[in-house]
This record gives C-alpha cells, sequence and structure tokens, in this order.
C-alpha cells in the first residue's frame, strides 16, 4: 500500500463513520500532498525524520506515511478497519449483491464535500454501473441550492466527464424541495430533462397531519416525480428530530399507483423510514430505492444498511428500482 492509498483510505473510512470533518480534511490534505512529491524525494524526508515539512503533514498522518514507506500496514488505517461494520450476510447481503446503483448522492456544488468526478469514481470503485447526481433544488440556501442555470451548467459538466468514467454511467438528477403546497422547487420542464428526480421535505417538518399530507401525495403524483427522498425527515442521532406526521397509508397508496419509489435512505442518523413504516410500504406494494444520500466518497458505502433493513421488512431486489438494469430505470423514471 502507498502512502497516498493509505491516507484516502482512511479518509475513506472516517467518511463512513461520520467522523468530524476535520479529521477527513487533515488525512485528504495529507494525501494531495503525498501524491503531487516525488517518491525519491518522499523518501528522503522520511529517512531524516522530515515528513511533518510538507505542507498539510502533521503527527498521525507522518505516522500513517512513515508506516507505508516502511512497508507496515498502517496502524491508524487498521484500527478503522477492526471497527468496520461487517458486510451484511443472508437476505441482506443478497440484496446488496444486487444493486447496480444509487439514486441520491451529493457533490461540492451543493452541500457535499467533493467534486462530481471523486464521488463517480468512488461509485464506480465499489462495482456501480451508475449513480445520479442529485444535488440540491435553490430554495435549500443553507446547502447552495442549485438555481435552473447552476443545474444545467452540471448537465454539461456531466456531458463532459461521460467519456472519462465510461463504462460507468453518472445520471443527471436533483433532490428537489417539495414546497409547502406540494410544488416543486424547480423549473418542471427542466426536471424533464434530468434522468431522475428525487422530491424531499426539508422544510416545515411539523407541519399539520393534514397539509402534510396532502403536500406529499401532490409531489408523488407529479410525473416528474420519480423518488420519495428521506419520507418522514426523522433525525434519530445527534441533535435528534421526530419525524412529520402525515397518513403513511394515504401517502404509500398514493406511491404505488403512481409508481413513485420510496427511499430507504440509508444515512445512520436518518434510518428513514422507520420499520413500522417500510412494513407498511411493502403491504402497499411500493416500489423502493436503497440510497446512501452521500455526501462525501466514503458514505456511498452505507448501501449496506439500507439492505439490512429492507430484508428484515422482506423487501426483495425485484421491487428495489436500483437493481435494475440502467435502461429499465431510466424507463421506469419516464426519460
Amino acid at each position: 500500500m502507498t502512502p497516498t492509498e493509505a491516507l484516502e483510505s482512511i479518509a475513506y473510512l472516517l467518511e463512513e463513520e461520520l467522523a468530524p470533518s476535520y479529521k477527513v480534511r487533515a488525512f485528504r490534505r495529507a494525501a494531495s500532498a503525498v501524491r503531487e512529491l516525488e517518491p525519491a524525494r518522499l523518501e528522503e524526508l522520511h529517512r531524516a525524520g522530515r515528513l511533518k515539512s510538507l505542507a498539510g503533514v502533521g503527527d498521525a498522518t507522518a505516522t500513517v506515511i512513515a508506516e507505508a514507506l516502511s512497508g507496515v500496514h498502517p496502524s491508524y488505517l487498521t484500527a478503522l478497519e477492526r471497527r468496520r461494520r461487517p458486510a451484511p450476510t443472508g437476505a441482506a447481503g443478497t440484496l446488496l449483491a444486487a444493486l447496480r446503483g444509487d439514486c441520491h448522492l451529493h457533490s461540492d456544488w451543493s452541500d457535499g464535500s467533493s467534486p462530481i468526478a471523486e464521488m463517480a469514481i468512488a461509485a464506480a470503485a465499489l462495482g456501480h454501473e451508475y449513480a445520479v447526481l442529485t444535488d440540491h433544488s435553490p430554495r435549500l440556501t443553507i446547502a447552495h441550492g442549485l438555481s435552473a442555470e447552476r443545474l444545467v451548467h452540471q448537465r454539461a459538466v456531466l456531458a463532459e466527464l461521460a467519456p472519462r468514467l465510461a463504462p460507468f454511467r453518472l445520471l443527471s438528477g436533483i433532490e428537489v424541495d417539495i414546497l409547502e403546497d406540494g410544488g416543486l422547487d424547480q423549473d418542471e420542464g427542466l426536471l424533464g430533462e434530468l434522468d431522475l428526480v428525487v422530491a424531499s421535505v426539508h422544510s416545515k417538518l411539523a407541519m399539520e397531519r393534514q397539509a402534510m399530507t396532502a403536500r406529499m401525495i401532490a409531489a408523488v403524483r407529479n410525473p416528474q416525480v420519480n423518488i420519495l427522498g428521506h419520507v418522514t425527515g426523522r433525525l434519530v442521532t445527534g441533535r435528534a428530530r421526530p419525524a412529520s406526521d402525515f397518513d403513511a397509508q394515504a401517502v404509500f397508496a398514493a406511491c404505488a399507483r403512481s409508481q413513485t419509489a420510496i427511499e430507504i435512505n440509508c444515512r445512520p442518523e436518518r434510518q428513514d423510514p422507520p420499520d413500522e413504516l417500510l412494513a407498511l410500504g411493502a403491504a402497499a406494494g411500493c416500489l423502493f430505492s436503497i440510497d446512501t444520500d452521500a455526501h462525501a466518497p466514503g458514505q456511498l458505502g452505507w448501501q449496506r444498511l439500507g439492505c439490512e433493513r429492507a430484508a428484515a421488512a422482506g423487501i426483495t431486489a425485484e421491487r428495489v428500482v436500483n437493481t435494475w438494469a440502467l435502461a429499465d430505470l431510466v424507463g421506469w423514471a419516464g426519460r
């Protein structure tokens, strides 16, 4: 393992376990510094005990570099690997193996931490055939949501990247806000040009039950919407937030009729929908999408968490849209 590989692997696993961003940045900065240096010069600094003279290299990262140069598996990386959650087995493992892509991820164009290409390359490295870039829509200003103009620009960037990423496909998408009246926070003509649309509630999450139900049903009935994202909006760790109150039976019946998939959001702090709603959606005959909602490359590995919850609810691969071949996915999305 080269020092760069070791540092990047550590950053990836730190992202996966939601470590503080300053730790991740430290290892990514060190990886960048090492990558730009001639190997002979790096060896020279190592022998002289001067690795910390490199900009962006501190005590922990210098130790990782030194161990890698000495042919030793870095101890920091070993510790992260040991506490990593093992890959699922049984029905969950079968479901994970069947996944072909991820339909909800973010880049640094909105509130993600990494460039588009880095997110795509990390998804491809996991064995994905495709992923959908779904940065936020303009109303979510705190997340630097995309105006119509920026979304058009982003689609042009994806077209330029396509040959470099092939055969992996990075599809154009958006996580569009569901407005209070059930409308969508982006020009509908532009939404129709995207490969896939995730629609989510991000504001007024404590809206009265009847109004929230009507809001969500209006969105899932909209032909532009393919996936209903993190349906309850709850947070179960850190600054916990209760689930929104709505008539899940009515919303899921609307999803089943319109063939709008319910997202099984894999973020550890979301675990959305709750287990009882997953069972309700399964009983209603809904489609599902097991998505990471990743904001960094290391978070793309979270699909294993969603597969465990889906398998426990008896959801099989044929009902999960991102187990489908690319042509089937895009055809279902109506694009």
